[in-house]
């Protein structure tokens, strides 16, 4: 039986794989799980959602089983991802709930949690979730009568994610003309009102949700239509959100983008200046770019690694005392300010280094050169494709094809998380070449694993 929570909540297409009664369940154990270890408190739970149309039917269900075991509900509307982190912080509820699936297209949705202090729930946390669902709720006691909870509609909480944001980057952006994508997504409603209280000349793009558009041609998946406006318009830069908005990439003066791992750089470099980057450390994943680990050996920022995934990142910042990591897809954390990827905090610290410096966003983004990347997928058995180094034929190529390299490229080879995979991606200089070699390795592992 796979495992009900993902890396990133319940996903799943909407009313087939995630239906209402599941929505409900996970309101029902959630709120359980996460408020019993005080008996005599009434749990407080805060709902957000982006503009899906599968939403309001989710986030009606969710809410309603939560009610059911007596936890009492502010159900805040159309909320960035992080927006509804910061208010479960902010307001000490015992959760926050985002009815989101992110950046995948809008028949997909998706249900995370958070806990009291804005974090994403450990593993062991959705288990014991998970569990109550499937043991059919046998150990929660079903209140009746005044023990039932009840639901608090506040829509003006948005302001206040919006003044915190405001007052953590004060930045004045007269004078800057800027071009938004907000994805036809949540943060149609946050970051357009955001910018524009800054003094930016702002162009938007895509804010016209209509629960269907979400994502759609649009955002940080799909930034070619930002690329080309922001030319057209001569703007100083484009900022692109996906659906909930804790993703930001932004799009340089001339039309090329500039990517997480080249954003860390830059705003990096500059809260290291400032002394404000905690021991001097940006936390990545291992897949970020080549580049990205030369200019910080270059730039005298250290570089911490970890596996794929962002609650990888989250983990090592909390342990280690970091304020600074994430992923080249443009989710950021800003430890510090948040505890979750936050698009709008992303983009403003991008552009009160814009404009501090007065540097064009291209001059900035080339200090991270970003070297081609070639992925080639190797199909060997589940049972075998967390060994692949196992075999003595596979570790030599690799370790000839770095001394190859030397320095230049690297060799990146993982097993695929759902997939009867593994992963071959390779960097280097000559984009033809590293393909080439992609290749041979990726032919090599299936004909060594069988």
């Amino acid at each position: 039986m796979s495992r009900m929570f993902g890396t990133d909540g319940v996903r799943g297409v909407a009313n087939d794989e995630l239906t209402p009664k599941l929505a409900m369940e996970l309101g029902q154990a959630g709120a359980y799980v996460l408020a019993k270890t005080n008996d005599a408190h009434r749990p407080v739970i805060m709902v957000g959602c982006d503009t899906r149309l599968s939403g309001d039917m989710l986030a009606n269900a969710l809410m309603a089983g939560a009610c059911s075991v007596g936890a009492n509900v502010i159900y805040l509307g159309i909320l960035p991802t992080p927006a509804v982190a910061f208010l479960a912080k902010k307001h000490h509820a015992d959760a926050g709930v985002v009815i989101s699936a992110s950046h995948n297209p809008m028949e997909f949705n998706g249900i995370k949690f958070f806990d009291g202090e804005g974090f994403k729930l450990p593993d062991a946390t959705e288990d014991e979730i998970e569990a109550e669902i499937r043991s059919g709720m046998k150990d929660i006691v079903f209140p009746t009568g005044a023990g039932v909870g009840k639901i608090t509609y506040n829509f003006d909480m948005r302001k206040e994610y919006i003044q915190n944001a405001l007052d953590l980057v004060q930045v004045d952006l007269t004078g800057m003309k800027l071009v938004m994508d907000c994805a036809e997504g949540a943060s149609t409603f946050t970051n357009v009102d955001a910018v524009r209280a800054l003094g930016a000349d702002l162009v938007t793009m895509h804010v016209d949700p209509d629960g269907t558009n979400i994502n759609k041609g649009c955002g940080s998946t799909h930034i070619e239509e930002l690329q080309k406006r922001v030319v057209e318009e001569g703007a100083d830069a484009g900022l692109a959100f996906d659906g909930d908005a804790d993703r930001f990439l932004a799009v340089d003066e001339k039309g090329q983008v500039v990517n997480g791992d080249q954003i860390m750089a830059i705003v990096g470099k500059y809260m290291k200046s400032k002394g404000t980057l905690n021991k001097d450390t940006v936390v990545v994943t291992v897949m970020s770019n080549l580049g990205f680990f030369m200019c910080g050996e270059r730039e005298g920022l250290n570089i911490e690694r970890t596996k794929v995934g962002d609650r990888y990142v989250l983990e090592c910042m909390k342990e280690k005392g970091y304020n600074l990591g994430g992923e080249q897809s443009g989710h950021v954390i800003y430890l510090s300010e948040n505890t979750t990827g936050d698009g709008l905090l992303s983009a403003l610290h991008l552009l009160q280094v814009m404009k501090e410096t007065g540097d064009k966003l291209s001059e900035m983004a080339a200090i991270c050169e970003m070297m081609p990347q070639s992925l080639v997928n190797a199909h060997v058995a589940n049972d075998k494709k967390n060994h692949y180094m196992d075999y003595p034929e596979v570790k030599e190529a690799c370790e000839k094809l770095e001394k190859e390299f030397a320095g230049e490229g690297r060799v990146l080879i993982r097993p695929s998380g759902t997939e009867p995979l593994v992963r071959v991606m390779i960097e280097g200089r000559d984009q033809e070449l590293i393909h080439r070699k992609a290749e041979e390795l990726a032919k090599l592992i299936e004909k060594v694993m069988g």
